[in-house]
């Protein structure tokens, strides 16, 4: 991937494209109005990307260079590029057809179409009038279709056109004018600029896949979730949600509330004072006051999944999540379990019964150990990871290469000596509530007040 930030940076990229393609844009809203990046997650296919906020994502069927013989037959090549303004277009055939040329601006919106039948061999069309910024070029008949990125780095004053050009000397063919690949790397010379220029990032996509995108802004990341059926601009909801360690989380809305879209990584209470981290078995499974540890006591167990925590720091009156944000309780884990049921077509998901855990859980992250997407595949966003857990006798649940659950606590007392919490567990589809000794480690998300 790269983000175009100089004028003369020669960007022409052919792609064969089947099916449909639709152009994402992205705006931003709330705790702040740009958009620094967007990782794009194909949870569909397990692929992903990362591009700039400014940039427009590309969704095709198909993408990548043509590297097959019918280049031989179809050719279609943009010069100068980029352009001052006004370029050639040349296309070139094997065999007459009915051909369809038009131009797209990064939004999707079409400039400019010329539709005609093109006699066998070379034939050059004169843009001109292009406005400063990046356009798809694209060319078809009844057996294919080909683009061409085009970029135009200074502005014009009259409106955009398309011509074609008159052959030469009888010939029956276009004339190429100087200046174009056969007067050698002469291309986008003497374009004037117009600051910086976005560029199309392109991301294989078939129809139905579910796309996880999460915006980065500074400290806000937002997630959203889409399953694309036409061009459109994403506009991301930006919301601070920050720990007394200074620990910055992505956040999901799920129905009306708003969840932490990672476990809780913080050592801190609200008010900057310490949690203890206990690591002997022994003394976990004796406490009655917060506590802390991370799995095997392995400090990169806590920084990626997150710290699991006993309920007693959950339950502190100093507060556990930033500033702004609670632990759920019972009543409002149920709330969101409630809307999911009402809400998702569990034929999308490959069958009906209790999928919630199907919902909730990552099935793209190798952590579990069993990569199925029938039992993991967060078509809400919530992206609940493999991070285990620790008994209330201090023993961890599994070995490492041994990894089943994620629980999650609740806000709620069952007892004096339990609470209420939620699992998803690695070969069930549902969610599975439980009341553990409150002397559990488990992870936390929190929700917005």
């Amino acid at each position: 991937m790269k983000t175009i930030s100089f004028a003369f940076l020669l960007i022409i990229t052919a792609l064969h494209i089947r099916g449909q393609n639709y152009l994402i844009r992205f705006t931003g809203n709330g705790a702040s109005s740009t958009v620094d990046s967007v990782k794009v997650e194909n949870l569909s296919q397990c692929t992903s990307l990362t591009l700039a906020g400014t940039d427009t994502l590309r969704l095709g069927a198909s993408v990548g260079i043509i590297e097959n013989g019918n280049l031989q037959e179809k050719s279609v090549t943009v010069y100068p590029n980029p352009a001052p303004g006004s370029c050639s277009l040349v296309i070139e055939t094997t065999s007459g057809s009915n051909m369809s040329t038009g131009l797209y601006d990064i939004s999707g919106k079409s400039v400019l179409e010329r539709n005609e039948f093109l006699e066998k061999g070379k034939t050059v069309f004169h843009l001109s009038g292009l406005h400063c910024g990046v356009y798809l070029v694209r060319v078809e008949s009844e057996h294919y279709l080909y683009t061409v990125k085009l970029v135009c780095n200074s502005a014009a004053d009259a409106s955009p056109s398309i011509a074609k050009a008159i052959p030469a000397n009888g010939s029956g063919q276009s004339h190429v004018l100087p200046g174009g690949p056969e007067a050698g790397d002469s291309r986008g010379k003497e374009a004037g600029s117009c600051g910086s220029i976005k560029s199309v990032i392109t991301m294989q996509y078939n129809a139905g896949d579910t796309l996880k995108l999460t915006g980065k802004s500074g400290i806000y990341r937002t997630v959203s979730m889409l399953i694309p059926d036409s061009s459109q601009t994403l506009n991301f909801q930006f919301t601070g949600c920050s720990d007394a360690d200074s620990n910055h989380y992505a956040v999901v809305q799920i129905g009306s509330l708003l969840w932490m879209q990672e476990n809780l990584r913080t050592t801190k209470y609200r008010d900057g004072s310490d949690i203890p981290n206990v690591t002997d078995s022994a003394s976990w499974g004796n406490l009655s006051t917060g506590a802390y540890c991370d799995y095997h006591n392995l400090p990169s167990e806590g920084a990626y999944y997150g710290h699991l925590y006993n309920f007693y720091a959950v339950d502190d009156s100093l507060g556990i999540c930033p500033s702004g944000w609670h632990v759920p309780s019972n009543g409002e884990w149920n709330i969101m379990e409630k809307f999911l049921d009402n809400t998702v077509d569990t034929t999308a998901l490959g069958g009906t019964g209790t999928v919630i855990g199907r919902i909730l859980k990552e099935g793209c992250d190798t952590r579990w150990e069993y990569l199925d997407s029938t039992y993991g595949f967060n078509s809400a966003g919530f992206t609940t990871l493999c991070t285990n857990y620790r008994t209330a006798t201090g023993a961890w649940s599994q070995a490492p290469d041994n990894n089943h659950d994620d629980s999650f606590w609740t806000a709620t007392s069952y007892d004096s000596g339990s609470a209420w919490f939620r699992s998803l567990r690695w070969c069930y589809s549902n969610i599975f509530t439980f009341f553990p000794m409150k002397r559990g480690g488990y992870t936390v998300r929190c929700i917005k007040d």
